[in-house]
């Protein structure tokens, strides 16, 4: 299967964070799988680092540093192209979050099955993987 990791999921799987659901470990840690993110999840990365305000809340790695654990973790790096960006047109408005609409859009034209936690984005396809 090939996967796309919601920003959220990528984070959480190379930090080992608890929050990743043990559903979407095991579907990133399956060598039958082919996992990708996407540079727009760098993009959101880089752009929540730097608005950084000191709270709990922010964004606790850099753009730089994301992309380099996800090269080090052996994911396939998906770029944005000018196709990806004009398929965001035919979404519904959903979800108001434009990096998560443009990674779904990616995930549709390609396609690949995306995978997260946000329910919101669940609803654009069935081929949207939720995990719990």
């Amino acid at each position: 299967m090939r996967l796309l990791l919601d920003t959220h999921i990528a984070l959480w799987a190379i930090a080992a964070d608890p929050r990743l659901p043990p559903e979407a470990q095991h579907l990133i840690e399956d060598r039958g799988n082919a996992v990708f993110v996407s540079a727009a999840s760098v993009w959101e990365i880089t752009l929540k680092h730097a608005l950084a305000r000191g709270l709990p809340s922010d964004m606790p790695i850099s753009g730089p540093e994301a992309l380099a654990y996800f090269r080090t973790s052996g994911y396939d790096l998906l770029p944005v192209t000018a196709d990806h960006a004009a398929a965001v047109a035919a979404l519904p408005p959903l979800h108001r979050d434009p990096f998560d609409r443009l990674i779904v859009a990616q995930a549709l034209h390609e396609p690949l099955r995306l995978v997260t936690r946000d329910v919101h984005v669940k609803a654009y396809s069935n081929c949207i993987l939720l995990v719990q």
